[in-house]
This record gives structure tokens, sequence and C-alpha cells, in this order.
């Protein structure tokens, strides 16, 4: 009889391509990930690793049988779902991933929300960004992360994902108090054209936005500073130092060295909660989401 849990860990390498990435996804050490392996190679006697220079790859037995874990673990968690459906009971564990600032601005209300109301409900959370937090999703690592995209540019979704849309957020400009254009009512993206801008790192979802969206205005930026924090894109306006895009969701107040003023035509960031089709069933998840929501709601913009 093959054994689920190591059957469970023999897919995690599979699909991160090393002992060290299975372990961190299964939140378990490197050695309990090559002690699980070696036990289901006493179990099927078959040699299921092999090495490939420092590291390690999955011999043909190895390959044919990840091919059926992946199945057999697929139709193991459809059934949990059917269970806890037909059950209608929100209990178990729930991993749950945002980026920074929904992590700050909704999961405090939101799990603290899910206690009260289920208190046989573990949360488990974790902060990654979009692409990352997807990822998870679909290797199975994570039950269901907090993702984005913007107005101007949306982001597809997966296949093998539902997503449910949580709110709408606002972005402003944020500049330093003394710029001349710190007292405006409302300004446009145009106004800062010869500006050092503070962005994103390269390659994420966000900075590839802020390029495009300026692009599109014929405006080609001026980055200056990279920061994956928005408080600390925040410090480096505060100091003079440029000038960035600050949505409204998760922000902390700021001293008086910084001015947030309105973009004439709306800037929006679209915040969603995305999880695996299979997954979707469960009561959980359901809960999750409609905590998420309820939680944004004063948000919304």
């Amino acid at each position: 009889m093959l054994n689920l849990e190591r059957l469970r860990t023999l897919d995690a390498v599979a699909r991160h391509g090393s002992v060290s990435g299975a372990a961190a996804g299964l939140h378990v050490t490197t050695s309990a990930v090559s002690q699980q392996l070696a036990k289901l190679e006493r179990e099927i006697g078959q040699q299921l690793l092999t090495k490939n220079g420092r590291g390690v790859r999955l011999t043909d037995a190895g390959l044919l049988l990840s091919e059926h874990a992946s199945r057999i673990l697929s139709q193991v968690e459809l059934a949990q779902a059917d269970i806890e459906a037909q059950r209608g009971q929100v209990v178990g564990e729930v991993r749950i991933a945002a980026f920074p600032t929904a992590m700050r601005g909704l999961f405090p209300a939101a799990i603290r929300a899910l206690r009260a109301a289920h208190p046989d409900l573990w949360v488990r959370t974790t902060e990654l960004e979009p692409e990352p937090g997807v990822r998870e999703v679909l290797r199975g690592d994570c039950d269901l992360s907090v993702v984005l995209d913007w107005s101007n540019k949306r982001a597809p979704l997966a296949a093998g994902l539902e997503r449910a849309h949580l709110l709408d957020d606002v972005a402003d400009v944020a500049l330093p108090a003394d710029h001349p254009l710190a007292g405006r009512e409302t300004v446009d993206l145009d106004d800062f054209a010869d500006e050092e801008w503070v962005s994103w790192p390269h390659g994420e979802f966000c900075h590839e936005w802020l390029m495009f969206t300026l692009r599109a205005k014929g405006i080609e930026p001026r980055i200056a500073h990279v920061a994956a924090d928005h408080h600390t894109q925040l410090a480096l306006v505060a100091a003079g130092l440029g000038v960035c895009v600050a949505p409204r969701l998760g922000r902390l107040p700021m001293g008086d060295d910084v001015a947030f003023v309105p973009v004439r035509q709306q800037v929006r960031r679209h915040i969603y909660a995305t999880w695996r089709t299979d997954a979707g069933r469960r009561p959980s998840i359901r809960a999750v989401v409609e905590a998420l929501r309820t939680a944004g709601m004063p948000l919304s913009g």
C-alpha cells in the first residue's frame, strides 16, 4: 500500500525540481523529505532519485510514480472538498497568501473575523507577491492567494484556477510635501513627465504596469529608486528623492513630509482571491473569500 504522505513528498519534488524546494513548499526539513523518499523507494523496490550535478533528478520510475501521485493527490483533494461541502462545516487548515499591502490591509480584520465565526478553522498566512502566490496555489502549496491587476493592464487567469473580486483599490501620486503640485486637488500622470520615480522591483507586475502606463502617455520614466515595500518607497519620497504611485490599501499614516494627491483619471488596482477549481467547493475557501471581501468593503474605491 503506497503511503499518501510519501506520494505527496514525491509530488513536491517533481513540482519544485529539488529536495530543498520540496522541503520549503511542504514546510519541513530537507532531511524529512529525504527520509520520506527513502521509505518510498523501499516500498516500491526502485530508485526514485539520482544525482544530477549538485542536485537530483527523478529517475524514469520516479517520473512515472510522480505522475500517478499528482492524479491521486488531486482526487484526494477533490474528495476532501466534497466531504467538507457535504458536511457544510468550516473546519481544518487553510493556507492563504497575499502581497504586502493586501496582507497588511485585509488579513488582520479578516482573520480575526474568521477566528470568531469558525473556531475550528486554522488559518495559516504568508506574504507573497502575486505571481509567486499564483504559483504556490497551482502547486498546491497554498490554498488561496490574494492577487491584483490594474484597470488598464489586466492579468489573465491561469488554467485550473478560479477567482473572486474582493475590492477596487484607488491609487494616488505620493510626492514630497514641498513639491509645487502638492497642493493640487488632482493631478495627471503627465504632470510628472520630468520627475524621478520610485518604483517596484523590475519584473514585478506593478513595475511593468507603471512603465506601460507612463509610456502610453509618451513619457519615458526616469526610475531613480526601486523598493518592494510601499513604505520604503514613501520614505524615499519624503526625503525628496522622487514621486511614486501609492495605493490606499494597507497604507499606514505618514508624517507631514509626504502629500497624496488623487489622479484625475482615477488609477485603480483590482484585488482578487484566487484558488484551484477543484477546491472551490470547500466551505473554508468560501468563508475566507467572504471574510476578505467584508474586510475590504470600507476600503473599496
